[in-house]
């Protein structure tokens, strides 16, 4: 009778199979297991491999297989491992690392001793994160109130925003952040000199603001100026900054103040922000792009802005997407992706050469997870 190897696969965990052969565990090999790649700049060491060199193709972040969830935007990485601890890495000029100081670190240390983190949204210089019991902290640069701490002083370790333990998304742009808590309300604060706050004026505010009062909003992605958000219906609206059409309005108008809808299409699934353009996956897999396109980010073959969402190619197979001035996307086959400009090496195909239209980085088809800081690129692939 054949030997059965003795894991199977559930929901990216591999476990001992219950039908695998009475044969001592410690023969068999060991199982696939989850590991963190990155490339690109690394400069800062924003990378994690303790050390400042650039690499142009995936590298293997340590030995460690806890990784959970990674975040990343500007030059600071943060990361949440399956013990619920919180880990960063990189830039810390305004402690944005959450150490208690401005020191960068090449490689991941652990933020404080807690094992509850669940998610971590940051910006140029700041962070903010959400806690498995729904509270709200915020570290970092604060000049524009981006914290919500009702002041504008920076810290360089976490603190508490207002005493809530109803938060459940966030995201953060360059100076300004929008949350949407468990009752679908959707909140904003920071810089707004541009509307990005999407409160119908340019006024700053350094504490949480209620944007209308509608309680639909299910997720939230934020440009370096502007918003975009989905709603429960499967619409998607944006608000801020609209130099390049990032809004997706089909408008050159320089602004908006309030939230806008774009397009009249209810079969939105997932959004993300680069610095000035936007993705958005429907339903049916299909992937769309809009706004600045100067290297190639919007993956349409040609670096022509676009202020309406236009269709990356015809496939129906996209699953994750993120962006800063480059583009990466997982498929639903495992595949990753990438595309836009590669000053840096940050599209992991070894070179520095920038590309119009969607690449596969390497062969593997067990990718994850991925995020990008502004040249340097992130994903966890089992092997």
């Amino acid at each position: 009778m054949p030997l059965t190897y003795p894991y199977q696969q559930y929901q990216g965990v591999w476990t001992l199979s219950q039908a695998s052969d009475a044969v001592a565990q410690s023969k068999w090999p060991s199982p696939p297991a989850p590991h963190l790649y990155a490339w690109g700049s690394n400069s800062l060491g924003q990378l994690g491999l303790n050390n400042t060199t650039g690499y142009s193709s995936p590298q293997q972040v340590g030995s460690l297989t806890t990784w959970a969830n990674i975040f990343g935007r500007g030059n600071s990485f943060f990361a949440i491992k399956t013990d619920g601890t919180l880990w960063s890495n990189g830039f810390n000029n305004f402690g944005q690392l959450g150490f208690g100081n401005t020191t960068n670190y090449s490689s991941p240390k652990q933020i404080g001793s807690l094992t509850n983190w669940s998610f971590v949204a940051n910006g140029s210089y700041q962070a903010l994160a959400i806690k498995t019991d729904g509270t709200l902290w915020a570290w970092g640069r604060n000049n524009s109130g981006q914290l919500g701490l009702g002041n504008t002083t920076s810290y360089s370790s976490p603190k508490q925003v207002g005493g809530l333990t109803n938060w459940s998304k966030i995201s953060t742009g360059d100076a300004h952040s929008v949350a949407i808590k468990t009752d679908g309300t959707i909140w904003s604060w920071g810089q707004n000199n541009f509307g990005s706050l999407g409160l119908g004026n340019t006024t700053y505010y350094s504490s949480p603001k209620q944007i209308g009062a509608l309680t639909t909003w299910l997720n939230v992605s934020c440009g370096r100026y502007s918003s975009v958000a989905l709603k429960t219906d499967g619409t998607i609206w944006s608000w801020g900054w609209n130099s390049n059409g990032q809004l997706g309005l089909g408008i050159s108008t320089y602004y908006t103040k309030s939230p806008q809808q774009i397009g009249a299409l209810t079969t939105w699934s997932t959004i993300a922000s680069g610095l000035k353009f936007t993705f958005a996956i429907k339903t049916n897999g299909s992937l769309w792009s809009w706004g600045d396109n100067s290297f190639g980010q919007l993956g349409l073959g040609n670096i022509t802005n676009y202020s309406s969402p236009k269709q990356v190619g015809a496939l129906t197979n996209w699953l994750k997407i993120a962006g800063a001035y480059q583009a990466v996307s997982i498929k639903t086959d495992g595949t990753f992706w990438a595309w836009g400009y590669n000053g840096s090496g940050q599209l992991g195909l070894g070179n520095t050469t920038n590309y119009s239209s969607p690449k596969q980085v390497g062969s593997l088809t067990t990718w994850s997870s991925l995020t990008v800081l502004n040249q340097s690129t992130f994903g966890i692939a089992t092997t």
